[in-house]
């Protein structure tokens, strides 16, 4: 297993993947073998089946989840030990449409407000106000802030790099953070390894004891926060595609799903059966 496992992770580096989808693959594959106390190298499609049907209905896994482990097995299967013909039949879990949870603006303030240290504040300031995933908000950098044009650069997933807004407020938070806690390096919020951001798992911690002191009982993640800052700009008008820009959606129908979460446009939508009157 040491020798797949370090001949997977050269083809996760040649292949530029990011260091939490190395880790993840890394982790799933190493579970697989465990599972079934046997090298991958002996293994095949009739392993890769039972182990996600063990995820899916003994786990309880989420789509998500299982969704990461198929792609592990599959990057195994296809790329490292070039035998695709073990993954090709793996059907893709179907998608269970839920609408994303949404906090209201004054829940965000009381959620910011609850968060004492200025590092984690400021974090969770920018993924609201910039609609940023955490990953994201984690590993800014004053390089890609541009107060002339007010818009923020992003390092975005899978490497596409986009702009989005620059709040006033955030930016007045910004250089005040950065005039008291002056960080060192490249990273806007670095980490407490040299080197390296802030772990996005330290600013869930810190997110979760936040929103029970501002008394949220919604089931709500970091992630949240950008799905509210979408909700909230189709409330005040903003066209869709800008919000697909700003959130670097590829498809316009994952937007979509926040003018269906957005209860201020409902309400104000007439129903065409007050036209007949």
């Amino acid at each position: 297993m040491k020798q797949v496992r370090a001949q997977m992770e050269k083809c996760l580096r040649l292949g530029r993947y990011s260091e939490s989808t190395r880790r993840n693959y890394l982790l799933y594959v190493e579970k697989f073998a465990v599972h079934f106390q046997r090298s991958p190298v002996e293994m095949g499609a009739e392993e890769v089946r039972q182990f996600l049907l063990y995820y899916l209905e003994e786990r309880r896994a989420s789509r998500s989840t299982i969704t990461l482990i198929r792609a592990a097995l599959r990057f195994l299967y296809t790329i490292t030990l070039n035998r695709p013909l073990e993954v090709t039949q793996i059907p893709v879990p179907r998608q269970q449409k839920h609408l994303p949870v949404v906090l209201g603006g004054t829940e965000v303030e009381a959620l910011l407000r609850a968060v004492r240290v200025p590092k984690y504040r400021a974090i969770l300031m920018s993924a609201y106000s910039a609609g940023l995933r955490i990953s994201e908000a984690c590993r800014m950098r004053a390089a890609d802030i541009d107060s002339r044009r007010m818009l923020l650069r992003v390092r975005g997933k899978g490497g596409k790099d986009r702009c989005t807004i620059l709040s006033t407020r955030l930016l007045r938070y910004l250089r005040e953070y950065w005039r008291r806690a002056r960080p060192q390096g490249e990273w806007l919020f670095p980490g407490s390894k040299s080197g390296k951001p802030v772990s996005p798992r330290t600013v869930r911690r810190i997110f979760k004891i936040a929103v029970n002191e501002a008394g949220i009982t919604k089931k709500v993640t970091p992630h949240s926060l950008r799905h509210s800052f979408a909700t909230h700009l189709v409330e005040t008008g903003t066209d869709i595609t800008v919000v697909q820009a700003v959130l670097g959606h590829r498809e316009l129908r994952t937007t979509l799903i926040y003018a269906h979460t957005s209860v201020e446009l409902i309400a104000k939508t007439p129903s065409p059966f007050d036209l007949f009157g």
